[in-house]
């Protein structure tokens, strides 16, 4: 029995935020609607609004809209039917906006996978999932040819990153191609979109059996608290609920305003947030398949995006791109951080960057995570403390616990941040064990979900994240939090970046490592001299480092956050003397 399925009679929550929503947007329902009947609607209510634009093409809902009704068409004649897993592992290119659609309309369930995986790790994917068909950039045939034959997929539809572009992009793409990409063999097994679209030749799109909140629609991947690779399966109800959450924060965001999507599809921000929401409420979503740091600036003075939602590191690349002379970014409306720790250092310079280009934006933070699809917190407009990760959204609850007894902390007392929502994770697929130690019902009755992550609460519902659960150091019976330290070394004028880990100590348990990278023209043995001295001024004593590791970069992990795994096994040799 689902835990869904468990009745207790439910205690009221206290929500200190509830004074920045109207009693209506505090307890609104979930429309009982699918992804797809959400955009159809879209597409109805503004059919000539840009629903996408890919490079130099923009796309009208109207020709979306067919576009997709064509897919579902060409999947039906594949044989897909509803509960089937169908694995999309493509970047931001329109094909793959359209089959996920189109996989919805069916009642079919979308696996969103990293196009960069390792061989291992998608053919482990498709297995986990009993994947019956795979639709992939052409680029990584060579990541599934030795093993696709040990799966259950039945067929792989193979899409290029021209497929969608105009006539004289294609061409210039499929040249600099040559040579490049092992070519696929074309056959039952293996074909192009362009073999999937002509299954829909001379057909039209019949009716169709409409499916509601709760039918499983995607799967996105997690760690969840514990750190090993889940299937995280969200149900329509999440997406359908976190686009009227949307309108409800952003409410500057008008229909036909634009999101740049420069997170994946595979991620749960990205595809929820920049994607599915923008679109349902009449906005276009602008498609990055390839985003390149050292052009951000070009990028927006392009595109011209009204939104854009990105990790900390992409906006601090943006602060170092100087290809636009006079770059103007007064189009600008929302600039939202999520993903990974915003610090105050890293905060004051985007927000120096925007100012001096004209936009009265200023970076705002989000929080969440793909068991709750992605969006629960966001501070934005004059809803805002600088440093916090927001309020909660609109319909949403969050309390902070002590991890070991699950009581309620204190206004302003770190504990794991819990989250009760209509937008909670169906489960992890196939583990149940799992999805019971992160979904769990309190003594209030209602299901809560257990992040894993520490942060804190102030009296007006406010929400300060202080790092993982696990990222937390006890030295010596302490509790540290890295995030802490780092905003402490991070405010040293010599310093650009830190992150700090724990390493084992023979008596200590744990003591604090930190990872430092300077600004340019700061080096030398003085600074770091002076850096080890501010940190004994300005922390306890148990808080200060014991080491002190110098880097001219930090490790990265494939979405842009800084990967700590790497740097608790880094042996701690000063690359930078």
């Amino acid at each position: 029995m689902s835990i869904f399925d468990i009745f207790r009679r439910k205690k009221e929550i206290p929500a200190p935020w509830s004074k920045y929503y109207t009693d209506e947007e505090m307890n609104m329902e979930v429309p009982n609607i699918s992804m797809y009947d959400q955009i159809k609607k879209a597409a109805s209510k503004y059919p000539q609004y840009t629903a996408y634009q890919y490079f130099d093409r923009k796309i009208k809902f109207k020709k979306f809209i067919k576009q997709i009704d064509k897919a579902a068409i060409s999947l039906e004649k594949m044989g897909i039917n509803k509960g089937d897993i169908a694995t999309i592992c493509m970047p931001n290119v329109p094909e793959a906006l359209i089959t996920l659609y189109a996989l919805n309309k069916l009642g079919a369930i979308a696996n969103m996978l990293h196009p960069l995986s390792a061989e291992e790790e998608i053919k482990a994917s498709l297995s986990s999932t009993k994947t019956k068909y795979l639709f992939m950039i052409d680029l990584f045939y060579n990541k599934i040819k030795n093993n696709i034959y040990d799966t259950n997929v039945k067929k792989v539809v193979f899409v290029s990153a021209s497929n969608s572009m105009n006539i004289f992009m294609k061409i210039g793409y499929k040249l600099t191609q040559i040579g490049k990409v092992e070519r696929y063999p074309h056959n039952n097994m293996f074909i192009s979109w362009n073999k999937f679209k002509s299954y829909a030749w001379f057909k039209k799109a019949g009716t169709y059996t409409k499916f509601g909140k709760d039918t499983p629609a995607v799967i996105l991947h997690s760690g969840g608290t514990s750190g090993n690779p889940k299937n995280v399966v969200i149900q329509n109800r999440c997406f359908t609920y976190a686009a009227k959450q949307e309108k409800i924060s952003l409410k500057r965001l008008r229909a036909g305003d634009s999101c740049l999507a420069i997170l994946p599809n595979f991620h749960g921000f990205g595809l929820s947030v920049l994607m599915h929401s923008p679109m349902a409420l009449g906005c276009s979503t602008i498609l990055v398949p390839q985003f390149d740091s050292k052009k951000f600036d070009i990028l927006f003075n392009k595109t011209k995006p009204t939104c854009v939602l990105g990790v900390p590191t992409l906006f601090e690349a943006l602060t170092k791109c100087n290809n636009i002379k006079n770059l103007d970014l007064s189009f600008l409306k929302y600039v939202i951080s999520g993903g990974d720790f915003l610090s105050k250092s890293l905060e004051t310079r985007i927000n120096n960057y925007l100012k001096e280009h004209n936009s009265f934006a200023k970076i705002t933070q989000g929080y969440g995570l793909s068991e709750a699809l992605a969006a629960v917190c966001l501070a934005c407009d004059d809803v805002n403390k600088s440093g916090s990760i927001g309020i909660p959204l609109a319909g949403n609850h969050i309390k902070i616990i002590n991890p070991s007894t699950r009581e309620a902390m204190p206004y302003n007392e770190v504990g794991e941040i819990c989250i009760h929502t209509k937008a909670l994770m169906m489960g992890y697929l196939n583990n149940e064990s799992e999805t019971n130690d992160a979904l769990q019902i309190h003594d209030d009755g209602h299901i809560w979900l257990h992040t894993g992550d520490l942060g804190y609460m102030d009296e007006d519902g406010f929400v300060f994240y202080k790092g993982r659960l696990k990222r937390m150091i006890i030295t010596s019976g302490y509790n540290v939090y890295p995030a802490h330290i780092e905003e402490v070394i991070e405010s040293h004028p010599a310093v650009l970046q830190c992150t700090v880990v724990g390493v084992p100590h023979d008596y200590k348990q744990e003591v604090a490592k930190a990872f430092i990278v300077l600004k340019d023209g700061f080096h030398g043995l003085f600074i770091k001299t002076e850096i080890k001295e501010f940190c004994k001024k300005n922390l306890a004593h148990y808080m200060v480092p014991a080491e002190f590791v110098y880097r001219k970069k930090l490790p990265k992990t494939k979405l842009g956050k800084v990967d700590f795994r790497k740097l608790q096994s880094d042996i701690g040799v000063d690359d930078d003397e």
